[in-house]
């Protein structure tokens, strides 16, 4: 008899609108998918949240298998979140979904240049929005397959092979 493994699937919300979370995190539930929501109010908290600093320093696990990501909030945007994950060799693979009520062609064309995986708008009506967010969260929590992580750390296996290596240089 084979058994699965499955391993927790962790999303990262970062909205600053209170309506926004409940709305999502709601439509989360109602696919089963909100088990293991993160919501950080802004894009600091994010950052933190990613790179283990200040409340998020001792958190567990890994990176997120899908980060939603509002664009407009207080102290940092979605965009620098965005520039940010995606120049860290250690995050730049975490699908990034930005959730905005912004139509702006200037928005849309930055975020794609800095390589967001999708951009939704967020419908004004209520219905609408659950159904949208539903089928982000089935897609990126069940549906697609994210690359394995290396290491659940900082750094990863990649920097302590080449630690190791440069080690044995150095004996030699």
């Amino acid at each position: 008899m084979q058994t699965k493994s499955f391993s927790v699937k962790n999303i990262l919300l970062v909205e600053d609108d209170p309506r926004d979370v409940v709305l999502t995190l709601e439509a989360l539930e109602e696919q089963n998918l909100a088990n293991k929501v993160t919501v950080v109010e802004n894009g600091a908290e994010a950052l933190d949240y990613l790179y283990h600093r200040g409340k998020f320093q001792d958190r567990l696990g890994g990176n997120p298998i899908v980060i939603l990501l509002d664009n407009k909030m207080p102290k940092v945007s979605g965009l620098e979140v965005l520039k940010t994950v995606r120049a860290d060799e250690d995050l730049k693979q975490i699908p990034i979904v930005v959730l905005t009520s912004s139509r702006e062609a200037p928005d849309l064309k930055e975020f794609y240049k800095h390589g967001i995986n999708a951009y939704v708008v967020k419908p004004v009506d209520f219905t609408e929005f659950m159904h949208a967010v539903k089928q982000l969260g089935v897609f990126w929590a069940a549906v697609n397959e994210p690359p394995l992580e290396e290491s659940s750390g900082s750094g990863g296996v990649k920097k302590a092979m080449g630690a190791l290596l440069q080690e044995k240089e150095v004996k030699k």
